[in-house]
């Protein structure tokens, strides 16, 4: 897990301000970024009620305990949705830094074109990742952030799956302040998470199921939003360390 030494001084990667500016941006654009986000969050809800079962899934009571292997898909079901949705929002995280107008349909297409390979390569990071927290949980965050900027790479420069290549090479020399700022963020996205959990077992209790998933799907979204947008903030702002592109340039690529 050791990375190389660099000849050259090391930029600080600007964790707080990420974290702000992620903040910043899902607050003003809450609306936006929830509609966009929903739809992927759905599907993440019902294949993983398909797999353990939506009792199991939405309730915080006393429920049987879902197999190891579905715990585990479930898990990278989670992962692919959080890519999908990265996919998604990262033209709005640059609009919305740029204080430019939220064009949603704008995002659709780009985002559309690079599903295949970022669905394919979340599960490719989802399986490294696991296969990395085996040992420990710390090995496993590593591992997430070398690939982490992957779907910003595939969208923005069109790189198809060649994504993982250039996510490693832009991440080097900054892994451990990526997992910082995601561990930040993951805390602050569970606490949405557990709202959504009281949220939806509230309406599972009313015998209401089709209510619950939608509240679920709703507060998941505004869960995954969040670190959708702080990928999208690291990508640029390790673009302006080593490339000297700023995130106007980045977001011109759209125009």
């Amino acid at each position: 897990m050791t990375e190389t030494n660099s000849t050259e001084s090391i930029v600080p990667l600007g964790v707080g301000t990420l974290i702000g500016d992620s903040f910043s941006i899902l607050f003003r654009n809450i609306v936006p970024i929830v509609l966009i986000a929903f739809v992927p969050s759905l599907l993440g809800v019902l294949l993983s009620g398909y797999l353990v079962g939506f009792e199991a899934l939405l309730s915080l009571g006393e429920t049987d305990e879902p197999s190891g292997a579905a715990s585990a898909l479930t898990s990278l079901v989670d992962l692919v949705v959080y890519s999908l949705t990265t996919a998604f929002l990262v033209q709005l995280a640059y609009d919305a830094k740029l204080n430019r107008p939220i064009r949603i349909a704008k995002y659709i297409r780009p985002a559309l074109a690079s599903v295949i390979p970022i669905a394919i390569l979340g599960i490719v990071v989802g399986l490294l990742i696991g296969l990395a927290a085996i040992a420990f949980i710390i090995p496993g965050l590593w591992v997430y952030a070398v690939f982490s900027v992957m779907e910003p790479a595939v969208v923005i420069e069109r790189l198809g799956f060649r994504g993982l290549g250039r996510s490693e090479k832009l991440t080097k020399n900054y892994r451990w302040p990526i997992v910082g700022a995601l561990v930040l963020a993951w805390i602050c996205a569970l606490v949405v998470i557990v709202v959504a959990l009281f949220a939806a077992d509230f309406a599972l209790t009313s015998g209401v199921l089709a209510v619950s998933i939608f509240l679920y799907a709703t507060f998941t979204a505004v869960g995954t939003g969040l670190l959708s947008i702080l990928t999208a903030l690291i990508y640029a702002r390790l673009r302006e360390i080593k490339e000297g592109v700023s995130v106007d340039q980045i977001a011109e690529v759209f125009d």
